[in-house]
């Protein structure tokens, strides 16, 4: 079994050029407290200025979401706008194709320079770009962890002017089985951080006991905080199980189909009256999707189809542009079986 704790981004707004150098110097500190070789750091300082710079000269209401992922080793870094978008990636990601009059080596170079890279770009309706930079052989980080039969992404962001996130996530993975958790502790600041840790404290203990047992003892490991809503998922195969309380929201969506998973009203921790598991099937092809009330609830799923064969977290961050409310803490997590042999 393998059990991953969620981490935080924190959110650079990047209005011009000189927003650009305040990300980078925390890709740079990032690198520095985990003790990457010198090269390494500036590779990924070099990621994070390039697409820095790309969003400050391109695109309209940019940011640059940047996460040490120490569960797997790496920084994550993910450039996300509303507009304009590229309409040719294949001419875009070639060097020397600029619209700006400059060498054009932008994408080219963050490719190069990334372990991981993905990127989707719609006109009108803005780009994402993800960029993952892992140190060289040898050195003394974590494994990357393994879920060979899923994938998944998240996304979770404090709200601006907060370094404490009151919404937090994990995932467990037991060969074909997954099981999810997402908290999002009552207000946001420090006591709503300990608030949702605490859930996955107790979500950590037992992953895939009886669920409502394991919700039970998230509820009393909550008891002693400010209570959080939380909504706990199990799914193996095209099975899924869930139950929670509070407005943690649920959905399955295909492109297709578009399933809201309902829980309970109440507060863990607070008050609850039971955990009632409900069984659900999920459409073929489709994601579950579970996000905080830091993000609207009645985003249109079709307007998402063209994402939901791509990496999931690239789909987690367009939601997160798109819908986030702006004034609360914010997590999506999408999770699905790997299709094919």
């Amino acid at each position: 079994m393998e059990v991953i704790r969620g981490w935080t981004h924190r959110a650079f707004p990047i209005e011009d050029l000189s927003f650009v150098g305040e990300a980078r110097r925390h890709v740079a500190r990032l690198a520095a407290e985990r003790a990457w070789p010198e090269h390494d750091a500036a590779r990924a300082a070099l990621v994070a200025t390039e697409l820095g710079t790309n969003l400050a000269k391109h695109a309209q209401a940019g940011q640059l979401l940047v996460a040490a992922r120490d569960a797997l080793g790496d920084i994550e870094l993910i450039a996300v706008d509303r507009g304009p978008g590229m309409p040719d990636l294949a001419r875009s990601m070639r060097d020397g194709f600029s619209t700006t009059a400059t060498a054009g080596t932008g994408l080219g170079a963050i490719a190069r320079q990334s372990e991981g890279f993905d990127l989707h770009s719609l006109p009108g309706m803005g780009t994402v770009c993800l960029a993952r930079v892992r140190p060289s052989t040898g050195t003394a980080v974590a494994a990357p962890a393994r879920a060979d039969a899923f994938d998944w992404g998240a996304v979770c962001v404090p709200v601006r002017g907060e370094t404490a996130c009151g919404d937090a996530w994990m995932l467990a993975f037991d060969g074909r089985r997954a099981a999810a958790l997402l908290a999002d502790g009552l207000g946001h600041g420090p006591e709503a951080q300990v608030a949702a840790q605490a859930a996955l404290d107790g979500f950590a203990s037992r992953p895939f006991d009886d669920g409502a047992a394991t919700m039970q003892s998230v509820h009393e490991r909550l008891r002693t905080t400010r209570g959080a809503a939380v909504f706990g998922l199990w799914m193996e195969g095209d099975a899924l199980r869930y139950t929670g309380a509070g407005n943690v929201a649920g959905r399955l969506v295909s492109g297709t189909a578009d399933k809201a998973l309902a829980t309970a009203h109440g507060t863990l921790g607070l008050q609850v009256r039971r955990f009632d598991m409900t069984p659900a099937t999920r459409p073929p092809h489709a994601l579950a999707l579970l996000h905080s009330d830091g993000v609207q609830t009645r985003w249109p799923g079709a307007a998402l189809a063209p994402l939901l064969a791509r990496e999931p977290t690239l789909l987690a961050a367009r939601i997160f542009a798109d819908h986030a409310r702006g004034r609360d803490d914010a997590c999506v997590v999408a999770l699905r079986p790997k299709e094919g042999p």
